[in-house]
């Protein structure tokens, strides 16, 4: 394994950011060398990002941790009175697009290891999605718990629907049942019928980057259908209008996974579907993603990579998405210039 990668799963393993649960915390926080709560939807993140270290690297370390994470998620995550995942452990709310992150983790673990155990609950992980968030045209982004009402709307883009929850639909369209795929194809046809919009009318820099970076999830989902005519050209132009905007707020305030998630769409897209690649913009964006891996003496902190940067300053979040997309495409970026591609889309994290 190259230097970043191995740092990067040594700090996922041994860092303390994996808790004793095998749950994984939504960050750490360097100023008061403090973990914040565990988050299911970070753990089904570190689930898909561990079982893609184990088919790289082979070792039995990512494969262990990555088990207890999936475990916690089937065992202890789960809400068997509401039958569903809450936000966090003890939470009144449920996220639409936390589940749908989650069921992918879990079909990564149930693919790897054939245990029916995560393709069981993921299944029923995937009915709350369809049933308890279902709306007028619309899945609710939020509902609360034990009622299942959905939360009213606000500004926030994670609190009203939006393209950006195609992402979580995938999980529909990852389950491989008849049933489920129709929804995910509801929701694709929404996205498209509103996407354009999601990008507009806001002001503030450091709000605008973080829709970019819940643009990007739509612009993912995409790439499972990049075969049909109407989602390439969305992708094609949207990958260019992000990062065109990623340039102009980066001065002022930067996150490191946007600059992941560019990468790896414009990896992806070109070598799945042949679509050019930008390799000066695609260069570019991977020297910024190393950029925020830590090289730290702290083993809390050597080998993550950092949330983000404003003005300049680096905001001390270790933040495991930040490393699990950032190692990602760090990987398909060497893989690339080595003329050694190996990526199934199923491995998207």
């Amino acid at each position: 394994m190259t230097a970043f990668l191995d740092q990067a799963s040594c700090w996922f393993l041994h860092s303390g950011i994996q808790e004793r649960s095998g749950g994984v915390a939504r960050y750490y926080r360097a100023d008061r060398a403090q973990n914040a709560p565990v988050s299911a939807e970070i753990t089904g993140y570190v689930v898909s990002t561990l079982f893609y270290l184990h088919t790289l690297a082979g070792r039995s370390a990512e494969l262990d941790g990555a088990l207890r994470a999936a475990r916690y998620l089937a065992r202890e995550a789960w809400d068997s009175s509401a039958s569903t995942f809450p936000f966090e452990p003890g939470s009144s709310r449920a996220y639409f697009f936390d589940i749908g992150i989650i069921i992918r983790g879990l079909l990564s673990a149930w693919r790897a290891t054939g245990e029916e155990e995560f393709r069981t609950r993921a299944h029923e992980a995937a009915l709350s999605l369809a049933f308890d968030f279902l709306g007028d045209g619309v899945f609710h982004p939020i509902i609360s718990l034990p009622d299942k009402q959905p939360v009213p709307y606000d500004q926030r883009w994670s609190r009203t629907p939006g393209c950006y929850q195609l992402k979580s639909a995938l999980a529909w369209r990852d389950l491989g049942d008849e049933h489920a795929a129709p929804l995910f194809d509801s929701v694709l046809a929404y996205s498209l019928s509103t996407h354009d919009s999601f990008l507009r009318g806001e002001p503030d820099h450091e709000k605008l980057m973080d829709r970019l970076h819940a643009y990007c999830y739509f612009l993912e989902a995409l790439l499972a259908v990049a075969d049909r005519e109407e989602p390439r050209r969305v992708l094609v132009q949207g990958i260019d209008r992000v990062a065109a905007m990623r340039r102009e707020i980066a001065p002022r305030f930067e996150r490191s996974d946007v600059c992941a998630q560019l990468l790896r769409l414009r990896l992806i897209a070109h070598h799945l579907y042949a679509l050019p690649l930008d390799e000066n913009a695609a260069s570019e964006e991977a020297h910024r993603t190393a950029s925020y891996q830590a090289d730290s003496p702290d083993p809390r902190l050597r080998g993550s990579f950092w949330f983000g940067m404003r003005s300049g300053e680096m905001l001390r979040f270790a933040n495991p998405v930040s490393a699990a997309f950032g190692v990602q495409a760090l990987v398909l970026w060497r893989q690339h210039q080595a003329r050694d591609w190996r990526f199934d889309l199923s491995q998207l994290i």
